[in-house]
């Protein structure tokens, strides 16, 4: 599984990859968690707003940072 966050940096961005990171971790889920901050690149997402969170190249959302338990039941779907 390949999970992207992304974002420019900012502080939104940054809590998504900690909460991503943990609920990977929790889960021990075999997959990589890479942050993308290009904007080019994300724009080529179509999203409108940061951060996002992307599964294996398909955007599960955008413009906001769930909770842990939330990307866990996310992540455990896919």
């Amino acid at each position: 599984m390949e999970i992207k966050i992304l974002g420019t940096g900012c502080t939104n961005c940054k809590n998504l990859e900690k909460a991503t990171r943990q609920a990977v971790a929790e889960l021990k889920l075999d997959a990589s968690v890479v942050k993308e901050e290009d904007i080019v690149k994300i724009m080529g997402y179509g999203i409108m707003r940061t951060p996002a969170l992307v599964v294996d190249e398909k955007v599960l959302f955008y413009g906001r940072i769930p909770s842990v338990s939330e990307l866990k039941e996310m992540l455990s779907k896919k």
